[in-house]
């Protein structure tokens, strides 16, 4: 009833605008004549009033001897009507200046350039008829384009000849950056290749927002916020909050559940990127509906805010603690497959104690993983293998997040189960590309703000992504604002935290407690 009813609605104000188009068509003669009367009495009072009081005796007489004039010559009343008219007619015409057609001479100049640059690379000697030549004309190569106010581009359609090689990433990569180098470095540019119609757009972006804060997301069960986009790339929006301010906001949706088809994550960066940003974002919206177990393999207490929190399972650090913890989130795993199997055989619903989503969040495992060889024990990355493999079917997600140097560590299990990955900070082409799958349509940022990075989720295309500010609250260095934001969103502290005590390994308990994994958080 109210998708009826706004659509009622929206076709009434359809109707409306389109008939008051039309009587402004119409009625279009009247209304210029009546702003040139209007224009008129404006001159005749200014006139008036201008008129030196001892002399406005004599120019009532003069006015009135004119009109007595008129009023006796055959037809005067009706020669004076259309005079009037048509000096009311003049007078209320539109004075706006026409708006240019085309570019001025400084555009049409740099537009010369970037065809002039172009001609190497979509013109061959054997062209009986080539669109692009030395001295030759723009129009055609570039029928669409668009500048900013500074008179640079920032919408360009080049059409481009058949026989290019439109297929081949190294032509296309010579092209983008040539079109970026002659229409200017800073921005970040979207390359749209068209093949079938041997068309190229490029599009100037602008710059993602950086002030959005961590705060409660309106998403469903099961839907993460990584990040936020281009409105073009998605068609979907997120009403958030900017102080007092609201504002619609294109966002990244990761959805996991068992009907996922990327229930896993794989976040790569450099040091500094943002990863562990990312890391403390999607824990506090996981702790909306699930438990967490934390993992921390650079030991930076990083996430020791989520310490003791409901719903915290275990942040650990160290390598004894990392590794219980794992085992204990395989068992889990198992347990809840086993549990759901019988439920299923018995032929009733899934027990409650296997539906609540248990996160596993781990951050550079590879610093475990020297660690643990050094030791002469297990690597932490091995545990992993169950909880990737059945996860989906036993509401079991994991999250990896690695930096760029130890990415060669990552084991087969991790690389092939994250379908769902991300990019933060600075990276090379080659980089993106081993991690997302394929290159983004789109140049890297000139200055890479923390957060700012690409995200691919499974086989869909690489979209621009900024991570919501959720920096650690107990850093010095933290905005306040940003720090009471993260601290709002915390969970209460468990009542029971330090009373029960954490399941061994071998068990299949429920969960273990937060608190008891303390000692080797500070340990490690």
């Amino acid at each position: 009833m109210l998708s009826n009813g706004s659509a009622q609605i929206a076709r009434s104000r359809e109707l409306a605008r389109t008939a008051a188009d039309s009587a402004t068509d119409v009625l279009q003669p009247l209304i210029t004549v009546t702003r040139g009367l209007r224009r008129l009495a404006g001159v005749g009072q200014r006139k008036w009033i201008e008129t030196p009081k001892d002399r406005r005796g004599p120019l009532l007489f003069l006015v009135a001897s004119v009109i007595l004039v008129v009023a006796l010559v055959p037809y005067g009343p009706l020669l004076a009507a259309i005079t009037l008219m048509a000096a009311a007619a003049w007078y209320g015409r539109d004075r706006t200046p026409p708006a240019p057609t085309g570019p001025d001479e400084a555009q049409v100049t740099r537009l010369q350039s970037l065809y002039e640059a172009l001609v190497p690379y979509f013109s061959v000697p054997e062209d009986p008829a080539p669109l692009y030549a030395h001295g030759g004309d723009w129009d055609k190569a570039f029928p669409a384009h668009e500048f900013d106010d500074d008179g640079r581009v920032s919408r360009l359609l080049v059409r481009y000849p058949a026989y290019f090689t439109d297929g081949e990433a190294v032509a296309r990569a010579r092209i983008e950056q040539l079109l970026q180098a002659k229409s200017g470095r800073g921005r970040e540019y979207h390359f749209a290749w068209e093949q079938e119609g041997n068309e190229l757009t490029v599009t100037v972006l602008p710059p993602l927002p950086t002030d959005i804060c961590a705060q409660r997301f309106v998403t469903a069960p099961g839907e993460t916020v990584l990040g936020f986009t281009d409105p073009a790339d998605v068609q979907r929006t997120l009403p958030l909050g900017f102080g007092e301010a609201l504002r619609d906001v294109p966002p990244v949706v990761w959805r996991t559940g068992a009907r996922s088809t990327e229930p896993h994550l794989l976040a790569a960066g450099e040091p500094g990127s943002g990863l562990s940003t990312l890391v403390r974002s999607i824990a506090l919206q996981a702790l909306q509906y699930g438990d967490v177990v934390v993992v921390d393999g650079g030991g930076t207490g990083e996430y020791a805010c989520l310490t003791g929190r409901d719903g915290v399972l275990a942040v650990e650090s160290g390598l004894a603690g990392a590794l219980a913890s794992l085992e204990w989130a395989a068992h889990e795993t198992e347990r809840r497959l086993l549990s759901a199997n019988h439920a299923r055989q018995a032929g009733h619903p899934a027990p409650e104690d296997t539906k609540n989503p248990l996160w596993i969040l781990l951050d550079r495992p590879g610093t475990l993983g020297h660690l643990a060889a050094a030791d002469g024990h297990r690597d932490p990355q091995d545990l992993l293998e169950v909880p990737l493999r059945h996860g989906r079917a036993a509401g079991v997600t994991v999250v990896v997040a690695e930096q760029f140097d130890s990415l060669d560590s990552l084991g087969e299990a991790v690389l092939q189960h994250t379908r769902a990955r991300v990019v933060l900070g600075p990276a090379s082409p080659p980089q993106l590309a081993a991690v997302l799958g394929v290159p983004p349509h789109t140049t890297p940022p000139q200055h890479v703000p923390p957060g700012r990075g690409y995200a691919r989720l499974g086989a869909g295309p690489v979209l621009r992504l900024q991570v919501p500010a959720t920096p650690d609250p107990f850093d010095d260095a933290t905005n306040e604002t940003q720090r009471r934001a993260v601290l709002d969103l915390l969970p209460a502290r468990s009542a029971s935290a330090e009373a029960e005590p954490l399941p061994a390994p071998a068990e299949a308990g429920p969960r273990p407690v937060a608190a008891a994994a303390e000692p080797a958080a500070a340990e490690g």
